[in-house]
């Protein structure tokens, strides 16, 4: 849980960093684990298409890289969430035994039932990040979850219906984050801030003309630790200007009963005080509640991700 000092910084500048939330061996390297079997699945199907050469004794990240760079698009497969754009029968998405013990962690939900209490839903808004060296991308690469992300504010990226569900954002950093390798930065609330205007630029993002770039604030955090965020604190993430790759999770968590703000993709009780037994800890189920919203989203209308009218003069 989180000391009494820890929940009033997080009250009065909307983000906190806590170090040291996640264990290695018991949560994260099996989360490396599933990832790395992922790839070898992936790295043979492309080289078996001849997109790739042979595997060889290549590692985890040789093979991402060389995926990337050859045009083979793993962040789909690799994802824990379906896109905004229009959805296939066939969409890959990853949700595995490993990925759901780490978004379920008791150490992770003690910090998260300090903030919002002990009714806490899984939010279907969550994405794996995992981000190549800046050199290696390509020109027209702008994917938040590939290379650097325009700055935003959650609230921002949910329909209205959420606007009143309290809700916080965790970031889990599985890689070290620094601000050479592309580390969250933050505005700190601390006065209160309102929904600002959000515009498709490279990303769908916060206009310039309403920020404040001079009180910008870098969170590095370690391995295994975490930044938490309000939905109304504006932040981005840096550049990674290394040559390693920079690995992190985008987790939601909102108090349960309360509209997650896309609502079309299934959430699940992540810890219940008073209802324990209707807690999710079957990644097999989980991936069956992705795979029937897949089925019915196919056929039906499109479901834009954004509130915004892109053509508003705020965009201009």
């Amino acid at each position: 849980m989180l000391n009494v000092d820890q929940i009033r910084f997080f009250q009065t500048n909307g983000y906190l960093v806590v170090e040291d939330v996640l264990d290695q061996q018991a949560v994260l390297d099996p989360v490396r684990a599933e990832y790395a079997a992922l790839m070898d699945r992936l790295y043979d199907d492309w080289h078996g298409q001849g997109l790739l050469p042979p595997p060889g004794d290549k590692g985890f990240w040789q093979k991402l890289l060389l995926a990337y760079t050859s045009g083979c698009d793993w962040f789909q497969p690799f994802d824990i969430s379906l896109p905004g754009n229009r959805i296939t029968a066939d969409m890959p998405f990853h949700f595995g035994q490993a990925v759901l013990d780490m978004i379920t962690a008791p150490a992770l939900l003690d910090v998260v039932e300090s903030l919002i209490g002990p009714e806490i839903t899984s939010n279907p808004i969550q994405h794996v990040r995992i981000k190549p060296p800046a050199s290696d991308l390509r020109a027209d690469e702008a994917r938040a979850h590939i290379t650097a992300t325009d700055w935003h504010q959650d609230r921002g990226v949910t329909h209205e219906s959420a606007d009143a569900t309290r809700m916080i954002t965790v970031w889990i950093a599985v890689t070290d984050a620094t601000e050479e390798n592309g580390c969250l930065v933050v505005q700190p609330l601390r006065d209160k801030v309102e929904l600002l205007p959000h515009c498709e630029k490279k990303q769908v993002g916060i206009p310039e003309a309403f920020l404040k770039p001079k009180d910008a604030v870098p969170l590095p955090v370690k391995s295994g630790g975490v930044v938490i965020f309000d939905p109304m604190t504006p932040h981005a993430s840096l550049v990674n200007r290394t040559q390693g790759f920079r690995w992190s999770f985008d987790i939601r968590y909102n108090v349960t009963g309360q509209p997650t703000g896309r609502d079309h993709f299934p959430s699940f009780v992540a810890r219940s005080r008073t209802d324990p037994g209707a807690e999710l800890r079957d990644a097999t189920a989980w991936r069956t509640m992705w795979e029937e919203a897949r089925a019915r989203l196919v056929g039906a209308p499109h479901i834009e991700l954004y509130r915004w009218d892109m053509n508003a003069p705020y965009c201009a």
